[in-house]
């Protein structure tokens, strides 16, 4: 792989360049007495681990993990069921301004991966494959140094985590080691639309609340899982305010210089609609569209690189596949699968 000379123009690396073998055990770092290296001076509470209470009741957003003082090894028995994620390493000389997707074939595709510190736009169709695109991208960041924190929205946040093992993903211990951690605002923010009590919810509350959770746990990577329920109340005058939110939150987010984001659409059956709002794909820097397609009379699951600013990257689509306990794993372009 050719070094990077200019950051703001890098090369596209061919696919199939790099299939990296590294099988090395990645463990977290302990400070001395065997504190997190995360932790503050002084006795440090459960609930202040896991959230600040004055906020908590301000926003009554849901944390789910119960985090205590002890903390977790990652031993090679639970690295074992992440092989494929524990054994594949973004290359060196990508590392400074690139953070892995998670998926190899994709970090090839893009030319290093995602831009570090930029936001992204995974869109599709109802079980396209969005969520487990947005968790490899989490789980990978965790098991290699990158805490993240998700924050879920349409779906309670302890029926995912079940979700999550049943696929063959236990991200228990990566909660309880501080590497990932869950936030569920659906509760939130319905009660708030039903009650009416205020039409229009206020971006600096919910950008406060998200960053200051990623901090406490040093977090790399953000998930937004899907972004319009988050900001969108469902009349139409909201739109326009919808939009304003999501720009100020995009730029506050992207001003800390700490979390690459990944952002998911929802996108009607049959619609060509980007995102719900129109805005989301120009906020984005790179856009992702997942989606089913009949080939030679087979369904296939086909991934759509839309956009890639500042990566020499041609629009294509590729064939992928989702297997338990991997993840998401790309076959090869579209063209190889036509006669």
């Amino acid at each position: 792989m050719k070094k990077i000379e200019n950051p703001e123009k890098p090369p596209c690396i061919e696919p199939g360049s790099n299939q990296s073998k590294s099988s090395s055990i990645v463990k977290p770092i302990l400070t001395e007495k065997g504190k997190p290296n995360n932790a503050e001076s002084g006795t440090l509470r459960t609930e202040e681990l896991a959230y600040n209470p004055a906020l908590k009741e301000k926003e009554n957003i849901k944390t789910v993990a119960s985090y205590s003082q002890q903390q977790y090894q990652l031993n090679e028995e639970f690295l074992s069921s992440f092989s494929t994620l524990v054994s594949y390493k973004l290359p060196a000389e990508f590392r400074d301004y690139y953070t892995s997707t998670g998926i190899p074939y994709l970090d090839e595709i893009l030319g290093g991966g995602f831009l570090r510190g930029k936001t992204y736009l995974i869109a599709g169709e109802t079980g396209s494959g969005k969520t487990i695109f947005s968790l490899q991208f989490l789980i990978y960041g965790a098991l290699h140094g990158e805490p993240g924190v998700y924050i879920a929205i349409d779906e309670p946040t302890d029926q995912l985590i079940k979700g999550i093992k049943q696929f063959g993903w236990d991200v228990t211990p990566l909660i309880k080691a501080r590497k990932l951690l869950f936030l569920d605002m659906r509760t939130h923010f319905s009660k708030i639309y039903l009650r009416d009590e205020r039409k229009k919810i206020e971006p600096k509350y919910v950008i406060e609340s998200i960053i200051k959770n990623a901090k406490e746990v040093r977090a790399r990577r953000l998930v937004i899982d899907p972004i319009a329920p988050l900001i969108y109340g469902g009349s139409k005058d909201d739109v326009l305010y919808a939009r304003e939110f999501l720009r100020e939150m995009v730029f506050a987010i992207e001003k800390t210089g700490k979390l690459t984001t990944i952002m998911t659409s929802e996108i009607p059956t049959g619609s060509k609609q980007l995102s719900r709002f129109g805005v989301e794909e120009f906020l984005a820097s790179g856009i992702i569209v997942l989606g089913l397609e009949e080939i030679e009379g087979r369904i296939e699951r086909v991934m759509f690189i839309r956009k890639a600013r500042w990566s020499p990257v041609r629009p294509g689509k590729f064939i992928f596949d989702i297997v338990p306990g991997t993840g998401i794993v790309i076959k090869g372009s579209l063209e190889k699968f036509k006669s």
